[in-house]
């Protein structure tokens, strides 16, 4: 089974999306901010394959964690999709930029976040 870490500050949203891809087939660990998402991601490196980010989040903002992951040969594999309320061309622009597969607008329906799965390439 393949697992996929959800990083949001919002546990609201960490169990909506965590709903939605446990339906999907993944197993999923959740984190609540960028430097928690690096601590719980380092042990599982070769398990997971998905990363869910929010970019608003205290300590390690998403998009800092997406550059850090990017930085890391060893996750160079590592699909990552910016979950966010983010709606500006620029950002999602510094997103796709940074190293994002992909980009999904709050509020999103499972339809939309199942697509987005798909056309980045990762099934459970």
């Amino acid at each position: 089974m393949s697992k996929a870490l959800v990083v949001d500050d919002s546990k609201t949203i960490r169990i909506i999306i965590r709903r939605i891809l446990i339906d999907l087939g993944y197993e999923v660990l959740e984190a609540t901010n960028g430097i928690h998402a690096l601590e719980v991601i380092e042990p599982e490196k070769d398990a997971v394959k998905l990363v869910l980010a929010d970019w608003n989040m205290p300590e390690m903002n998403g998009l800092e964690l997406l550059k850090r992951l990017r930085q890391d040969p060893e996750l160079s594999s590592l699909k990552i999709i910016m979950v966010t309320t983010e709606t500006e061309l620029s950002q999602m622009a510094s997103a796709l930029d940074a190293g994002a597969n992909e980009y999904v607008m709050k509020p999103f329906t499972k339809d939309i976040l199942k697509e987005k799965l798909e056309l980045v390439g990762v099934t459970a």
